[in-house]
């Protein structure tokens, strides 16, 4: 059993939940015009398409924002309180990218931001696996998708040396 009311821990998901959505939408600001730059780009062909990122990132931040609740459940510990101050680090790294990339076009800054970001994502799920497995399971997603934007944002930006 938990040592948070019930009511507490339904504020604690909330919470969690905005802070990781709030994240996501200071990024998705940026990417206001993203879908036509991404358009006007030369792309790699296992590029996906812009209506993929979307729904994906939804799922990622859902699952990002859960995972950090399960941790912040979990009774005070010196492992939880580094483990979430990794996650809300990260996700200030994850919503710089898309300002980098979409707002100012700053290809290597922006390589540099995810390749810190999937580093981050690493330490973070080996630090939410000793508060709680499961949390850490919930971030795998993330960190395979953002060994994939990794790749993709390094051929995107060399393809695309005036625009980036």
């Amino acid at each position: 059993m938990h040592h948070r009311s019930l009511p507490a821990q339904v504020a604690g998901l909330v919470v969690w939940m905005a802070a990781t959505l709030l994240a996501g939408g200071i990024g998705a600001i940026a990417s206001v015009d993203a879908a036509s730059f991404y358009a006007s780009l030369n792309q790699p062909a296992w590029a996906p398409p812009a209506s993929v990122f979307g729904p994906v990132w939804t799922a990622l931040y859902v699952l990002m924002g859960v995972g950090a609740w399960l941790v912040w459940r979990e009774p005070a510990s010196r492992e939880r309180t580094p483990a979430l101050a990794v996650f809300v680090v990260q996700l200030a790294v994850n919503a710089l990218w898309s300002w980098l990339f979409f707002a100012w076009h700053q290809g290597a800054w922006a390589f540099a931001d995810v390749l810190l970001l999937l580093v981050l994502i690493a330490v973070l799920i080996g630090l939410f696996r000793r508060v709680r497995p499961l949390a850490a399971a919930l971030l795998v997603p993330y960190l395979v998708w953002v060994g994939f934007a990794s790749a993709l944002t390094w051929a995107i930006w060399h393809a695309n040396p005036g625009a980036l």
